[in-house]
């Protein structure tokens, strides 16, 4: 994957009908060289080297190390990075690709590959100075994990209202607070803690400090006991007065909230693209087995109520993907796209909702035990609705855009 995705083509070139006047325009599901390559490699990859581990690290509440070294080594943790910082050199939609990919056999892992490349690769690159780039990126490409840490137990969707501090002294801060639903914290190298300076400037005092896992101070506590992503740890944190340098402060001070805000923003596209990689990925194991058996002298999908079932869910997944892909390309040209980026997660996440509860229907009994992926998947899918902003964030914010779109 690394070398097939040096070369930056641009998106999908437009059709010889120009030449005679007319302009046209790509399907939505069109990719370029790269991306296609990406994603069928990624496909091949998720299913010989991630699928035969995801049934144990979901019953054992743990994310393999094989599959971690998997991800690295196929170049998947550092997919926008520039290949100087030993990255992939590729783009944010190559990165909505493989995350829909990965979600197809295993939502933990995407999730994790999701976090290190929407929030985590993208704040250091956009925001980091040329040390902290040359510190860190290189590592975020081949062995460490990152761990962005906004939620506290007070502040979730209010997530500025947050009570961790930092109190300057000399050339450094003293950080202290607690941390909540920590994605990737077992086994991540950096933190990026969001805290406040100046508390009473309300969340214009919230900063972002670059915070190493061995600093002492920081603990990573007990990882939570989930209903579904149960291989991908999810931890508290707590901060009991850790130093860190001046120098590791990422972006300006108080700047910290719009960093959030931004980087939530794009990804909520990830996030699209892992429910809608999910909900594929568990019709896929169930349409077959609705055409194999056989009830009444004729196979299950035969019956009109079952093709109309399958039909429905079809159309949705695939309305959800072609929001989740305008999202991801209005982004990437540079476009107003938060709007589109609300929609997309909102709808993806009822999707998979909807999705993975018809294909335990259509599966009966056997869709109900653990011989068969498919409750996994419906456990799985529900976070959906909650993390990156829940569905009545969503709903809120589209709100919002259409109240200013019909101000005349």
């Amino acid at each position: 994957i690394r070398t097939s995705c040096r070369s930056s083509n641009p998106a999908p070139e437009v059709s010889s009908d120009q030449a005679v006047g007319m302009v046209s325009f790509p399907p939505l599901q069109t990719y370029s060289e790269e991306e296609s390559m990406m994603r069928e490699a990624v496909k091949k990859c998720a299913q010989e080297r991630i699928a035969p581990f995801v049934s144990k690290m979901d019953e054992n509440s743990a994310m393999d190390e094989e599959v971690i070294k998997t991800l690295f080594e196929q170049g998947l943790m550092g997919i926008e990075i520039d290949p100087e910082y030993n990255g992939t050199g590729s783009t944010f939609f190559s990165s909505i690709l493989v995350i829909e990919e990965l979600a197809k056999v295993d939502a933990s892992v995407a999730v994790l590959c999701d976090i290190q490349n929407t929030l985590i690769n993208t704040l250091f690159t956009k925001l980091g100075t040329t040390a902290q780039k040359e510190q860190y990126l290189s590592r975020l490409s081949t062995d460490m994990v990152g761990s962005f840490c906004l939620s506290e137990a007070e502040s979730g969707s209010d997530a500025f209202s947050l009570k961790t501090r930092a109190d300057k002294h000399k050339d450094y801060y003293i950080i202290n607070g607690s941390k909540m639903w920590i994605s990737n914290a077992e086994h991540a190298g950096v933190f990026l803690v969001m805290a406040n300076v100046d508390p009473s400037s309300g969340y214009k005092g919230i900063t972002c400090f670059i915070v190493d896992r061995d600093t002492e101070g920081l603990e990573i506590c007990k990882k939570e006991n989930k209903l579904g992503l149960r291989a991908s740890s999810t931890c508290p944190l707590n901060l009991d007065n850790v130093k860190v340098p001046e120098k590791n402060i990422l972006g300006q001070i108080g700047q910290g909230y719009k960093y959030a805000i931004e980087m939530l923003n794009e990804g909520r596209i990830g996030i699209a693209a892992q429910m809608i990689g999910l909900a594929q990925g568990c019709f896929d194991h169930t349409i077959p087995y609705t055409k194999q058996r056989v009830q009444f002298g004729q196979r299950i999908f035969d019956f009109q109520g079952m093709q109309h079932q399958i039909a429905h869910v079809a159309s949705q997944i695939e309305a959800g993907r072609l929001l989740t892909y305008n999202a991801a390309r209005l982004k990437e040209a540079g476009r107003p796209f938060i709007k589109e980026a609300c929609m997309a997660k909102y709808f993806t996440a009822e999707v998979a909702t909807l999705t993975t509860s018809k294909c335990i229907e259509w599966m009966g009994g056997v869709g109900f035990t653990k011989d068969y992926p498919i409750e996994k998947y419906y456990r799985d899918c529900k976070i959906g609705t909650i993390y990156e902003g829940t569905t009545n964030v969503q709903l809120s914010t589209i709100a919002k855009f259409i109240d200013k779109e019909y101000d005349h």
